[in-house]
């Protein structure tokens, strides 16, 4: 019974620091677009800048 209390114990302790996944401006190579996304959005798109906290691409994460 301890063991199982602590194995959840564990678990819900990991997922309560989890972060969300940063966000990235990818810059388009057919035509110069810019789009902000969390995953590469394919063939013909190169990361441009990033990390970013929102999915607009305006706060910088500061990386130390």
């Amino acid at each position: 019974m301890k063991s199982i209390l602590l194995v959840i114990s564990v678990a819900l302790a990991s997922a309560a620091v989890a972060a969300p996944a940063p966000w990235y401006q990818w810059r388009s190579t057919a035509n110069g677009a810019i789009a902000c996304s969390q995953t590469p959005l394919g063939e013909g798109w190169q990361k441009s800048s990033g990390p970013y906290k929102d999915a607009r691409c305006e706060k910088r994460i500061v990386v130390k």
